[in-house]
């Protein structure tokens, strides 16, 4: 299968309808219901994003912070029904890659996600263009 994104929900039925519309683009989404234990998923998968069901955790901008640096080759994305954080305002701001509103739009989350892939095809060297 595809590439692999984790989700740190305790909304087993959104994980379940997001799952079926990953599988659908030849994503994996595996999810957990805390951050702890997200050190052993991302060691275990290779992932390339995070996504934060800010609904359903509780998080603050330091561990957002410390996830993000720790783990800067991954995307991290917010879902959630508010508009506004104003108590995660730093860490959306400088750290989350992109937030949705829930529900959310299924061609802005694949569009989120296909320029998350495009940024990693970005870092990669560049292919060997000589002739044999």
């Amino acid at each position: 299968m595809g590439k692999k994104i984790v989700m740190i929900t305790k909304d087993q039925k959104e994980a379940n309808q997001l799952s079926l519309l990953l599988s659908d683009n030849q994503y994996h989404l595996h999810t957990i219901d805390r951050l702890e234990g997200l050190d052993q998923i991302i060691n275990k998968f290779s992932c390339n994003t995070v996504i934060l069901d800010l609904d359903s955790i509780s998080v603050d901008n330091r561990a957002i912070r410390e996830l993000t640096v720790q783990y800067s080759q991954i995307a991290f994305l917010c879902i959630s029904r508010d508009r506004f954080h104003p108590e995660l305002k730093d860490a959306i701001s400088y750290h989350v890659y992109a937030c949705l509103n829930k529900p959310f739009d299924n061609d802005e989350l694949l569009y989120w996600l296909r320029c998350i892939e495009d940024e990693d095809d970005s870092r990669d060297p560049p292919k060997d263009q000589s002739q044999p």
